[in-house]
Protein backbone atom coordinates (compact mmCIF):
# COMPACT_ATOMS: atom_id res chain seq x y z
CA UNK A 1 0.00 0.00 0.00
CA UNK A 2 2.93 2.36 1.23
CA UNK A 3 3.85 1.91 -2.83
CA UNK A 4 0.98 3.06 -4.26
CA UNK A 5 0.91 6.47 -2.67
CA UNK A 6 4.22 6.46 -2.95
CA UNK A 7 3.81 6.75 -6.50
CA UNK A 8 0.80 8.88 -6.40
CA UNK A 9 2.53 11.79 -4.66
CA UNK A 10 5.54 11.23 -6.94
CA UNK A 11 2.92 11.47 -9.95
CA UNK A 12 1.38 14.57 -8.30
CA UNK A 13 4.94 16.14 -8.01
CA UNK A 14 6.19 15.74 -11.05
CA UNK A 15 2.46 17.43 -12.58
CA UNK A 16 3.13 20.10 -9.72
CA UNK A 17 6.49 20.89 -11.69
CA UNK A 18 5.40 20.72 -14.99
CA UNK A 19 2.61 23.45 -14.12
CA UNK A 20 5.17 25.90 -13.01
CA UNK A 21 7.53 25.32 -15.47
CA UNK A 22 4.48 26.27 -18.31
CA UNK A 23 3.44 28.95 -16.12
CA UNK A 24 7.00 30.01 -15.87
CA UNK A 25 7.12 30.67 -19.56
CA UNK A 26 3.66 31.89 -20.42
CA UNK A 27 4.92 34.81 -17.90
CA UNK A 28 7.97 35.12 -19.36
CA UNK A 29 6.48 35.45 -23.23
CA UNK A 30 4.03 38.16 -21.83
CA UNK A 31 6.70 40.21 -20.05
CA UNK A 32 8.78 39.77 -23.81
CA UNK A 33 4.87 40.63 -25.52
CA UNK A 34 4.77 43.76 -23.33
CA UNK A 35 8.49 45.59 -24.37
CA UNK A 36 7.81 48.17 -26.85
CA UNK A 37 10.84 49.27 -29.14
CA UNK A 38 11.26 52.59 -30.02
CA UNK A 39 14.07 54.47 -32.31
CA UNK A 40 15.21 56.97 -31.43
CA UNK A 41 14.85 60.38 -33.31
CA UNK A 42 11.91 58.68 -34.83
CA UNK A 43 12.58 58.07 -38.79
CA UNK A 44 15.42 61.08 -38.39
CA UNK A 45 17.36 58.72 -36.09
CA UNK A 46 20.27 59.28 -33.37
CA UNK A 47 21.17 63.28 -34.22
CA UNK A 48 21.25 66.77 -32.51
CA UNK A 49 18.57 68.27 -30.55
CA UNK A 50 16.87 65.29 -29.09
CA UNK A 51 15.91 67.01 -25.81
CA UNK A 52 11.71 66.56 -27.44
CA UNK A 53 11.97 63.36 -28.64
CA UNK A 54 10.76 61.49 -25.42
CA UNK A 55 7.87 64.03 -24.59
CA UNK A 56 4.63 61.97 -24.52
CA UNK A 57 6.15 58.55 -24.24
CA UNK A 58 5.81 56.00 -21.56
CA UNK A 59 8.75 54.02 -21.02
CA UNK A 60 8.81 50.48 -19.02
CA UNK A 61 12.09 48.78 -17.82
CA UNK A 62 12.87 45.95 -20.78
CA UNK A 63 11.68 48.24 -23.54
CA UNK A 64 13.87 48.93 -25.90
CA UNK A 65 15.65 52.07 -28.05
CA UNK A 66 17.26 51.46 -31.31
CA UNK A 67 19.84 53.66 -31.99
CA UNK A 68 20.26 54.41 -36.07
CA UNK A 69 23.10 57.16 -37.13
CA UNK A 70 26.38 56.99 -39.16
CA UNK A 71 29.17 55.39 -36.73
CA UNK A 72 31.96 57.35 -38.58
CA UNK A 73 30.50 60.15 -36.96
CA UNK A 74 28.47 59.30 -34.01
CA UNK A 75 28.51 56.80 -30.91
CA UNK A 76 25.95 56.21 -28.27
CA UNK A 77 27.40 55.97 -24.83
CA UNK A 78 25.12 54.95 -21.67
CA UNK A 79 26.35 57.51 -18.73
CA UNK A 80 24.88 58.73 -15.38
CA UNK A 81 23.38 61.88 -14.37
CA UNK A 82 26.66 63.69 -14.07
CA UNK A 83 27.84 62.07 -17.42
CA UNK A 84 24.62 63.65 -18.93
CA UNK A 85 24.53 67.13 -17.17
CA UNK A 86 28.09 67.82 -17.91
CA UNK A 87 28.28 65.77 -21.55
CA UNK A 88 31.39 63.83 -20.37
CA UNK A 89 31.94 59.93 -20.10
CA UNK A 90 32.66 58.54 -16.92
CA UNK A 91 34.64 55.75 -16.28
CA UNK A 92 33.31 52.61 -17.05
CA UNK A 93 30.52 54.00 -19.20
CA UNK A 94 29.40 51.49 -22.30
CA UNK A 95 30.13 53.13 -25.62
CA UNK A 96 28.21 51.86 -28.40
CA UNK A 97 29.55 52.09 -31.93
CA UNK A 98 27.63 49.94 -34.64
CA UNK A 99 25.18 52.56 -35.89
CA UNK A 100 21.82 50.27 -35.32
CA UNK A 101 22.37 49.85 -31.20
CA UNK A 102 19.18 48.17 -29.34
CA UNK A 103 19.69 48.71 -25.71
CA UNK A 104 17.47 47.42 -23.30
CA UNK A 105 16.06 50.08 -20.39
CA UNK A 106 16.40 49.58 -17.10
CA UNK A 107 13.75 50.78 -14.40
CA UNK A 108 14.59 54.27 -13.69
CA UNK A 109 16.75 57.53 -15.50
CA UNK A 110 18.44 56.49 -18.22
CA UNK A 111 20.99 58.64 -19.76
CA UNK A 112 22.40 58.20 -23.41
CA UNK A 113 24.71 61.01 -24.90
CA UNK A 114 26.89 61.14 -28.06
CA UNK A 115 30.62 61.63 -26.71
CA UNK A 116 32.17 63.18 -30.42
CA UNK A 117 33.58 66.60 -29.53
CA UNK A 118 30.76 69.44 -29.13
CA UNK A 119 27.71 66.51 -30.12
CA UNK A 120 26.17 66.13 -26.23
CA UNK A 121 26.27 70.25 -26.42
CA UNK A 122 24.69 70.04 -29.81
CA UNK A 123 21.68 68.40 -27.78
CA UNK A 124 22.90 65.40 -28.85
CA UNK A 125 21.34 63.47 -25.79
CA UNK A 126 18.54 61.97 -24.20
CA UNK A 127 17.31 60.97 -20.56
CA UNK A 128 14.61 58.89 -19.70
CA UNK A 129 12.70 57.54 -17.26
CA UNK A 130 11.10 53.99 -16.87
CA UNK A 131 8.34 52.49 -14.84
Amino acid sequence: MAQGRGSAAAGGQAAVALGLVVLCLLLAHVQVAEAATYTVGDSGGWSFNMASWSRGKRFRAGDVLVFKYNPSVHNVVAVNAAGYNGCSTPRGSRVFTSGNDRITVARGRNYFICNFTGHCQSGMKIAIVAA
